[in-house]
């Protein structure tokens, strides 16, 4: 649960400490014999406690009824994958995957799907756990400073700077995006890039509002040109890269864009 990725539940993701106490206060046992216990190791009354569990808290965190939805899903079991590895869930596979990625290990991913269950599931399970704690020390920080997620007229903004590595500013905005008190605005982040006077953008919404119009790929492909960056992507997630002198310039344009897009005002550029 502490690295829960959808939805992302404020004071839970990312937190190990709260997550233990949440579960025993709920009364679920983290651990079988010296095994972690998954979400597909619950009986079906622990998962109905459980998502019950979580539901009251979102809703006590500020978050509409409705946000209990995100908490039930299908989940894909692959009979064939052993038990207590992160083969054996669909959803957890293609984490695990993502993770090599990310974690400049692609071939290892590629073992994997190549029928490697040795070694090279060994390195990735350990990987994956090591992505797992980048991602959770990200959302952390995050969470310890409530101005670190800034508010503006038609966007949030996560401003990373140096803290939040620029391989995983995708992931954290992913993440974020799907717990903002106010689904209706888009979520910003950048990281910058190593070595480089630029900075990594990536932005995330929701479909509601791309059902409404809202383009974030046209969005940020117009608000990148307009400092000499790049940018584009799709309507739902996109991403850019502008120098570090002109960030706080494109953050007030890609503001600026969001409110007359959702206005129905075509972009020009």
């Amino acid at each position: 649960m502490a690295y829960t990725t959808n939805p992302y539940i404020p004071g839970l993701s990312g937190e190990e400490d709260k997550s233990l106490a949440f579960l025993a206060g709920v009364g679920i046992t983290p651990k079988h014999e010296d095994k972690w216990r998954a979400l597909r190791d619950l009986s079906q009354d622990e998962k109905i406690k459980l998502s019950s569990a979580l539901s009251d808290y979102l809703i006590s965190k500020g978050f509409p009824s409705d946000a209990a939805l995100s908490l039930v899903g299908t989940v894909y079991t692959l009979a064939h994958e052993e038990p207590w590895t992160p083969l054996r869930d669909a959803r957890e596979f293609t984490v695990l995957l993502n993770a090599t990625g990310r974690m400049n290990k692609a071939g290892l991913g590629v073992a994997i799907c190549m029928g490697d269950r040795g070694k090279a599931l060994d390195e990735a399970d350990e990987m994956l756990n090591a992505y797992r704690r980048s991602i959770a020390k990200c959302l952390s920080w995050v969470n310890d400073e409530p101005d670190r997620m800034e508010e503006l007229d038609s966007i949030y903004v996560v401003r990373g700077g140096g803290f939040i590595d620029e391989k995983m500013i995708s992931a954290v905005s992913t993440i974020l995006s799907s717990g903002l008190p106010k689904p209706e605005k888009p979520l910003l982040a950048y990281s910058r890039i190593s070595g480089e006077d630029m900075v990594k953008v990536s932005a995330r919404t929701v479909a509601l509002l791309t059902e409404k119009g809202l383009d974030l790929g046209e969005i940020l492909r117009v608000a990148a040109e307009e400092y000499n960056g790049r940018g584009g992507g799709h309507d739902i997630a996109a991403g850019a890269q502008v120098s570090t002198k002109s960030i706080t310039s494109f953050i007030e344009l890609v503001d600026k864009l969001v409110k007359k897009q959702l206005k129905g005002v075509k972009l020009e550029g």
